[in-house]
């Protein structure tokens, strides 16, 4: 795998399926809190939209099901979401991640989180050690539009004081791509929770983080 052949000052980073193992548990989620109104959502439903913003998903599923999304009921099912999501979901980090941060830190990347997860989750979720290597973290309720708008990636840019154009993005999920790619970046797909033909609008697609730290710069 060759290496990019242009620099770039910073690494812009998913949290969901990137560096969290954590796109099953809200599949999960998604399918039970669904379930009791008649509305099935596969595992690719939920997978396409990662990044997106909770209340924009949800309309979206409600209306598979021809249902008026009341806000009676746009918070019951938020609710039963997250106490689904809460109930079963453990923390997995992926094999190779805090490994693939500490390299690109090594070698003088600047890095930043950017995730449709609120603050409070990512706080929950990610450990003091990961979440630390991030000099800059948008999440979802820091931005007035959510992926695949431009505005989350731009906002990470514009924190750390970087041009688009100096920043590479590392994405799992279609909404992720077209946000980076729409911000003017390059963008690099990650096959972890989408075969690679969901990814095709990235810049380039890899199976692992290691093929990832090969292909912006080299390996450690």
């Amino acid at each position: 795998m060759k290496k990019l052949k242009f620099n770039k000052r910073a690494v812009l980073i998913d949290m969901d399926g990137v560096i969290v193992d954590s796109m099953p548990y809200h599949y999960l989620a998604w399918y039970e809190a669904l379930r009791p109104l008649g509305v099935r959502v596969s595992c690719f439903d939920v997978y396409e939209r990662e990044g997106e913003r909770w209340d924009k998903s949800l309309r979206d599923f409600l209306s598979y099901g021809r249902i008026k999304p009341t806000g009676s009921v746009m918070k019951k099912v938020f609710l039963a979401r997250q106490k689904v999501f809460h109930k079963y979901f453990k923390r997995t980090i992926f094999d190779g991640a805090a490994k693939f941060l500490g390299c690109l830190k090594s070698k003088g990347y600047i890095l930043g989180l950017v995730t449709g997860t609120p603050i409070k989750e990512v706080e929950r979720i990610l450990p003091a050690a990961i979440k630390n290597k991030f000099e800059a973290i948008v999440t979802g309720d820091r931005v007035k539009h959510g992926k695949p708008h431009p505005e989350p990636f731009l906002k990470a840019a514009k924190e750390l004081g970087l041009k688009p154009a100096e920043c590479v993005v590392l994405e799992n999920a279609p909404l992720g791509i077209r946000s980076a790619k729409s911000a003017g970046m390059y963008c690099i797909g990650i096959t972890t929770s989408l075969p690679a033909a969901y990814l095709k609008k990235a810049d380039a697609v890899v199976d692992t983080l290691e093929d990832a730290v090969r292909l912006i710069s080299k390996s450690c």
